[in-house]
């Protein structure tokens, strides 16, 4: 878990950049089944087969070379799906090109489910993006899709990390450095912002995206943080429990002679 963190969250700083539909010279639009790609949520069912029109106009004065169009659908800096379909044209100069395609997601039930951030990029002949349009998608994948199993995954892990921190404050075994003692609880808090965007991502709350994912996840690091520099020192003694007065009873003291 602890080794998870900064690649995660590495990813998710370096994602942090505005979506556009162009590539400087070139835009691009498409429809899915003649809904336009941006305006709504996108829904991916893997028991269709959407028809896929994408219209490429070329603002330069250079011909462009298409080689594929991708669709692929990312959260937490991780691509979950990704389907690239040959179909190669070229775009002259100061013209647009539309070309039309079906998508075979078949497969994809098996690899996301929930709302995810999707793109939809035309790729050169080195399979490098020209230009692309972003969406937001509705997979109607399984939840023991990859994505599915990547958030029960990361729910265990969170727990586990979440005993092994609170057992240890029980058991009094928690360093004796304040800072050393809000690290152990760093990584739960982590996990829990994980947690959080991945479920509201599957339940269909909200999909995922580089600024609500670093809200969230830093969010809780940061309350976990501070409930770790709030834990009692391991070597300050416990506190004695209360006395219940109703629990004491006088005990009467024996009067020489046999008297009460």
């Amino acid at each position: 878990m602890s080794s998870l963190v900064p690649l995660l969250l590495c990813g998710i700083l370096s994602g942090i950049t505005p979506a556009h539909a162009d590539g400087g010279d070139v835009t691009v639009h498409a429809t899915v089944d003649g809904t336009p790609v941006g305006r709504d949520t996108l829904v991916l069912d893997p028991a269709a087969a959407p028809r896929i029109d994408v219209t490429v106009h070329n603002g330069g004065d250079t011909v462009h070379h298409v080689k594929a169009i991708r669709v692929s659908g990312t959260a937490l800096a991780l691509t979950f799906f990704s389907y690239d379909t040959t179909l190669p044209f070229d775009v002259p100069a100061g013209q647009s090109v539309t070309r039309g395609f079906v998508l075979d997601l078949g497969q994809l039930g098996g690899q996301a489910t929930g709302l995810l951030p999707t793109a939809l990029e035309v790729l050169d002949v080195n399979r490098d993006v020209i230009a692309g349009v972003a969406t937001t998608a509705d997979v109607r994948g399984s939840v023991w899709s990859v994505y599915g199993v990547f958030g029960l995954a990361v729910l265990g892990l969170t727990a586990l990390a979440w005993v092994a921190a609170l057992v240890a404050l029980a058991r009094r075994r928690l360093p004796a450095s304040r800072w050393r003692r809000a690290t152990r609880f760093l990584p739960a808090g982590v996990g829990t912002g994980l947690v959080a965007v991945i479920s509201l991502s599957a339940l269909r709350v909200m999909a995922p995206s580089p600024a609500t994912e670093v809200l969230f996840i830093l969010g809780a690091a940061a309350a976990a943080f501070a409930l770790g520099c709030l834990t009692p020192h391991p070597a300050d003694p416990p506190l004695d429990p209360p006395v219940d007065p109703e629990a004491t009873q006088r005990i009467a003291r024996p009067v020489p002679g046999g008297g009460a």
